[in-house]
């Protein structure tokens, strides 16, 4: 756990300060997960009290209870009357090929025609499973990102240490940190108990990673406003990742929702946003674009697979990484199992999310202190890396859930009544609270409040 602590502290420039970890046990897995997660949740506190401490001369005490922070890393919701709608479209997974196995990642409607455009139409597992068997992995893989969908093919860590992609990954830091343009050196908007009051973030992110960076900061005052394209919805996380945040549509090949989208940015102070390393020049606003409308803004962004190297610009998510990287055959071996067994919970995707979270706060502290923006890039693979590196934790299992684990107000989401479990992250004076319920995507205006 040290180690961990210590190399996110190092990646954020963060001091070397212990920070206390309460309760015992860990989630099951052939890696340190619930360290990773109770390391990324401390550096996140942490960067909080360091800007306090910046702000106000006063360093806040910091602690994280490891339990609380497994379970929020698989989720923090749960409904009364109601159900969250699965997270896994039902061909998703990972099938056994000619020579081995490839997950397919079918979640989007426009991925699963993608697969399906290769292995023709699939009702069911069952027939996904038989056109996989005809295959080799790697061509499978091949063809179905040709497609424009998402797959990968199975590799151990050795394999992945050996590609391409694995070593321009594994050479990159794991937050790459540009100093960014100039503006007027402004006063700090917020206060102890809400230290990012008066502060606007522009979400452009999708599952998971990005949508818990943003979740986390407007859990500490900021106004965070999501936009999503016209079409796109993600119903099994929404629950999970709107709370704190109004969310709206539009899109960015209309003028006038492009025009928009410029005002927005204008007046943003942190851009949040994980599409593929290219995507955003695609559209038009690349780095110096981005830039140009908004001096100093503070730009985090995250991928799936690195920001160099062959597979930079290719999509991807936590469980296809965990694919790539050796942690899912890794996991198979640790359990002797005759399938892949992947992290117990997507722990790339909610790490990265803290330390996109983390970094936004330590860009936030420099820009008060000398008026420079910035800009921070991370990815599930380098994140991938660091899990690994760290080796296995503890095999004491978490005491179960019970109902003290329930937050002590309900929330009154757009779906129906929920309990939200407590925050696993206490800074003293600094309550981590939200003041929007979780809600449906494309619900509020695109304007700022």
């Amino acid at each position: 756990m040290t180690d961990l602590l210590t190399s996110i502290q190092a990646a954020l420039g963060l001091p070397h300060t212990p920070i206390p970890f309460t309760s015992e046990g860990a989630l099951p897995s052939a890696f340190a997960v619930t360290d990773l997660a109770s390391a990324s949740i401390a550096a996140a506190g942490q960067a909080v009290s360091e800007l306090l401490h910046q702000e106000n001369g006063r360093l806040p005490h910091v602690e994280v209870d490891r339990r609380l922070a497994s379970f929020w890393f698989a989720t923090s919701i749960r409904p009364t009357g109601w159900s969250v709608p699965p997270l896994w479209d039902p061909v998703a997974g990972d099938y056994a090929t000619r020579d081995g196995w490839i997950r397919l990642h079918t979640n989007a409607p426009h991925h699963r025609a993608a697969a399906e455009s290769v292995l023709g139409a699939c009702a069911d597992r069952a027939a996904m499973a038989k056109q996989v068997a005809g295959w080799n992995k790697t061509e499978l893989e091949h063809a179905v990102v040709a497609a424009g969908g998402c797959a990968a093919e199975m590799r151990s860590w050795a394999q992945w240490q050996a590609h391409p992609q694995g070593q321009a990954v594994n050479s990159e830091p794991l937050i790459a940190f540009t100093e960014g343009n100039r503006q007027p050196i402004q006063p700090w908007p917020g206060s102890v108990a809400r230290p990012l009051s008066g502060l606007k973030v522009l979400d452009l992110t999708r599952v998971l990673a990005g949508p818990v960076a943003s979740r986390f900061l407007a859990g500490l005052g900021a106004d965070v406003l999501r936009l999503d394209p016209p079409t796109w919805n993600e119903p099994g996380v929404v629950p999970e990742v709107t709370l704190g945040k109004r969310c709206a549509r539009l899109n960015l090949h209309d003028t006038s929702d492009r025009q928009l989208f410029e005002s927005l940015l204008r007046d943003a102070d942190i851009l949040l946003h994980g599409y593929r390393a290219d995507a955003l020049q695609h559209l038009g606003y690349g780095v110096a674009e981005r830039q140009a409308l908004a001096p100093g803004l503070i730009d985090v962004c995250l991928n799936a697979y690195g920001w160099s190297g062959p597979w930079q610009n290719r999509r991807g998510f936590d469980s296809l990484v965990q694919m790539s990287s050796g942690i899912a055959e890794a996991g198979q071996q640790w359990k002797q199992a005759d399938k892949p067994l992947p992290l117990p919970v997507q722990a790339l995707d909610h790490a990265t999310g803290y330390l996109m979270a983390a970094a936004a706060i330590t860009l936030l502290a420099r820009r008060l202190n000398s008026g420079l923006g910035g800009s921070a890039r991370l990815s599930l693979a380098r994140t991938a890396r660091l899990l690994i590196e760290h080796g296995a934790g503890t095999d004491k299992p978490l005491r179960p859930e019970d109902e003290n684990d329930q937050g002590l107000v309900v929330e009154q989401t757009a779906w129906g009544p929920a309990h939200r479990l407590q925050v696993p992250l206490k800074i003293t004076g600094t309550p981590v609270q939200w003041a929007i319920a979780a809600g449906e995507l494309g619900a509020h205006r695109a304007q700022w409040w």
